[in-house]
């Protein structure tokens, strides 16, 4: 058997993978990577990216709504929903061929083959003539996959996961959305701009559970007025698939309904994939089915590591690159700071964005920690105003004795953009008092951040 040496393999080439991979390249380490179906794994083909890029088209189908009132008399739109789609594919083709010409300029060798381990530093790559490879340092950046319901089987054709709704053939009339985290939200908010009747089932007390309620109930306030149904503390129990669609019986606090939809999305979160890895070989610790690490991405195993989605929440994309360079630089011997998960914003691109990072006014409650809160509708800003986007609110959360920023939590247009100041602040350690000094441009988004900090501190001038 062909059997190569590095110093360094990548299993799985998702924005955790690749981004390991050029790293240990730049440091100097012989390095490999292997992935088996598409570089720039579930984020770049069939996630992040293409979801944005559909989303796009569905914001530009709501800024039309407002032609009249910026003085515009349009026909009636035509829209041409394959069109949309081969943008999304499009973009996301573009973005796979930028990361194999960066894999290749920093010569790392690509495998395309699955991978699975055979001992201690060995793995073997199945297809028609089976290699295997060898290196001191594995990497397992293999990622995640939608997960599933016993009772709502996935077929592709009526019943979705994310991938069938990121290549469907057309917009439906009607779609169940079973699950109302990130992704559920996200297509809710997709489909509804673009014509489709859209019922949101959520099993939580609340819409995007993992958010700070006060934004999540805004945000359910909002999704209902774009008439977007909302069933909490439900639960979709059967569905049955015929000719004309799908009936679905779902249990509410009401009691149970009856919905007969075109589609049903299941969002109900993902699973790590670490099925035939050969883990259990190796005696890899596992938690909750995910790659147990610590703060740099080492497993129980001396020379494993594990990165990104399989490696735990919060799965995101930018938390499995920035986990890639700690990892491959504490292997290398510099001294790169712990990942700080606190320190991790995530963003929602509904109609509104939400965007958070820290805690959330509930944890800080339930730590009985004594914290100040500080609010600025954007409804008082003048950008947003004459961009017709009134809508939301920045909060922010600090210590009440140090100033400490300990949470961020915005809903509005494009406040995906502006949570990387909360960011920055938060890697700097800034207090509210320094942010307060801080002299953010006018008019901009951005000077809601601003008179949040400045009401925490009680000094707010707009509100």
């Amino acid at each position: 058997m062909n059997t190569q040496q590095f110093d360094v393999i990548v299993v799985g080439a998702g924005p955790g993978g690749y981004v390991a991979a050029i790293r240990a390249a730049q440091l100097g380490l012989r390095t490999a990577i292997v992935e088996a179906e598409h570089l720039g794994g579930i984020c770049l083909n069939w996630g992040c990216i293409p979801t944005k890029a559909l989303l796009q088209g569905a914001g530009f189908a709501l800024q039309l709504q407002h032609a009249a009132q910026l003085g515009f008399e349009l026909p009636p739109a035509q829209f041409n929903w394959q069109t949309l789609l081969q943008h999304s594919r499009n973009v996301s083709q573009q973005l796979v061929q930028g990361i194999e010409y960066l894999l290749q300029k920093n010569q790392v060798k690509i495998f395309q083959a699955r991978a699975k381990f055979i001992g201690k530093g060995k793995l073997r790559l199945a297809g028609e003539q089976p290699q295997e490879l060898n290196a001191a340092h594995i990497i397992v950046a293999t990622g995640a996959h939608a997960a599933r319901l016993p009772n709502i089987p996935v077929d592709g054709q009526q019943i979705w996961d994310y991938k069938h709704a990121l290549a469907a053939t057309k917009v439906p009339k009607s779609l169940v959305v079973v699950g109302s985290g990130a992704i559920g939200v996200e297509f809710a908010s997709l489909y509804s701009a673009l014509g489709a009747q859209v019922t949101l089932v959520e099993s939580a007390a609340q819409i995007l559970p993992q958010e700070d309620h006060e934004v999540a109930s805004y945000m359910q306030q909002q999704l209902q007025a774009r008439q977007i149904k909302i069933l909490t503390q439900s639960q979709c129990q059967t569905v049955s698939c015929h000719q004309d669609g799908v009936s679905c019986s779902i249990d509410t606090p009401q009691g149970q309904q009856q919905l007969q939809v075109e589609k049903v999305l299941l969002a109900v979160g993902v699973r790590p994939n670490t099925h035939d890895l050969g883990l259990d070989e190796l005696g890899i610790q596992l938690e909750r089915g995910f790659i147990a690490t610590d703060a740099w991405g080492k497993t129980n195993v001396a020379g494993v590591y594990a990165i990104g989605d399989v490696a735990g929440a919060p799965c995101l994309a930018h938390k499995a690159a920035h986990q890639a360079l700690t990892c491959i630089e504490k292997i290398a011997g510099l001294q790169p700071k712990a990942l700080n998960l606190q320190h991790i914003p995530s963003c929602i691109y509904s109609f509104p964005q939400v965007a958070s990072i820290g805690a959330s006014e509930q944890q800080l409650k339930a730590q009985g920690r004594a914290y100040r809160v500080g609010k600025m509708p954007f409804q008082a800003n003048g950008k947003a105003l004459s961009a017709l986007k009134p809508q939301g609110f920045v909060k922010t959360l600090a210590d009440a004795e140090t100033g400490e920023l300990l949470g961020a939590h915005l809903v509005g247009a494009d406040v995906t953009e502006h949570i990387a100041a909360f960011a920055i602040a938060q890697g700097l350690e800034a207090t509210t008092d320094a942010l307060a000094d801080v002299i953010f441009p006018h008019p901009t988004y951005s000077e809601a951040l601003h008179e949040s900090i400045l009401a925490t501190l009680q000094r707010a001038i707009h509100i």
